[in-house]
């Protein structure tokens, strides 16, 4: 087979009409770094299980690292922007978007909205910029879609907090110089900033995973972890704290699945087109064939549409935590079955990672579980529809 042409976008229904010249700037400078820089490399570091920190100083001079945030060295773009480039990024792989996200969303965001001057000034610039990396413990071996039941404690002695408990499932946890981590205290759950290296405060990588292999997961373990009382976040009490933050990640997951969709989509189409079967036919002008390349096309579609309304309505100050659980549970979904569909049309070569296929697939599963189940968000837009909750 002749191999395959350059990725071009996917734009079914003129929706770059929609974006301004900057956005469109933004999307290409991303998308660029992604082709020369990601796409080289991605490959080894999923079979290897390693992610490519030898990028991250990159992603920081190119304003990666809380691109929608203002202040301390941010690029104060537009959400619309911060979608795009995490679209791109997962076109590479969730686990460079997941990074990202990581960073900017579930650590700087809390630090600039409910941190201490002092706690600004001390970690933002420099997770800006990549110098430093953090971390985001919330999720814990016991209470996943429950956080309500944390069992993570922390007590204050003297001038002190100390800190008892264990999260999982952190993304960057043993790389990261903080960890953002919340427990329950007698005033409530609050979220406190450990250093690594920490009296107490041990990390430790997650092995044998089959999805987001190209990103570190780690699990936390706290005993007797002593910390100033000026780690603590002042401004953030109880769950309305870290699912605020959560709900800035999942708005960038949103986005994001849309590039690994779009990947998929692309890889099928242009195979299609190449691969000849029976009478020296391309396999592109069966029926089913082109049913299947229909239907994602259509999904991938409606789900940049609901990408960017949500994107306009965010940077209008409008948007609401349960539409963003209509964006993630949606375009995950899509994204998943974009990812069948296309292994399905590769056959047999739909599983050999010569092609991005069977990588998107198997991280789009995680991705699908991770901030907030499918069950979980179907619950919150049914909380929406009906003003009832079901959730127990």
């Amino acid at each position: 087979m002749d191999r395959m042409a350059a990725f071009k976008g996917v734009d079914y229904l003129l929706i770059d009409s929609c974006f301004s010249e900057q956005e469109l700037l933004v999307r290409q400078t991303a998308r660029q770094f992604v082709e020369d820089r990601v796409l080289p490399v991605v490959r080894d570091c999923w079979r290897e299980g390693k992610f490519p920190f030898h990028l991250v100083g990159e992603m920081g001079k190119l304003g990666f690292f809380g691109a929608n945030l203002e202040g301390f060295g941010c690029a104060g773009m537009t959400n619309v922007e911060y979608g795009l480039i995490m679209q791109e990024l997962e076109r590479a792989d969730s686990g460079l978007r997941s990074f990202v996200s990581v960073q900017g969303a579930l650590v700087m965001f809390p630090i600039l909205t409910y941190g201490s001057e002092e706690q600004k000034q001390r970690w933002l610039g420099k997770l800006q910029c990549g110098d430093k990396l953090g971390c985001f413990g919330l999720t814990e071996p016991d209470f996943g879609s429950n956080p309500a039941g944390m069992r993570t404690r922390a007590r204050q002695e003297g001038g002190q907090w100390v800190i008892n408990g264990e999260k999982t499932w952190i993304t960057n946890g043993s790389v990261a110089d903080v960890a953002l981590v919340w427990a329950r205290t007698d005033d409530g759950i609050r979220g406190f900033l450990i250093e690594q290296g920490t009296k107490g405060f041990t990390a430790s990588e997650i092995h044998g995973k089959l999805s987001m292999r190209a990103s570190v997961t780690s699990s936390l373990s706290f005993s007797e972890c002593r910390v100033p009382a000026s780690a603590m976040l002042p401004g953030a009490k109880g769950l309305k704290g870290p699912l605020s933050c959560l709900t800035q990640a999942r708005f960038g997951i949103g986005w994001g699945v849309i590039g690994a969709a779009m990947e998929c989509y692309e890889t099928a189409r242009q195979y299609s087109i190449l691969r000849k079967q029976f009478d020296d036919r391309p396999i592109a002008s069966h029926q089913l064939v082109q049913e299947k390349l229909a239907h994602m096309i259509t999904e991938i579609t409606k789900a940049q549409l609901l990408a960017l309304h949500c994107g306009r309505l965010k940077d209008q100050g409008k948007l609401e935590p349960a539409h963003v659980s209509m964006l993630k549970r949606n375009n995950v979904a899509i994204s998943v079955e974009c990812a069948r569909l296309s292994r399905d049309l590769l056959g047999a070569n739909g599983i050999m990672d010569e092609y991005p296929i069977m990588r998107h697939l198997c991280n789009l599963e995680t991705v699908k579980t991770y901030e907030g189940t499918d069950h979980i968000h179907a619950l919150v837009i049914g909380e929406r529809a009906t003003g009832v909750a079901a959730y127990r």
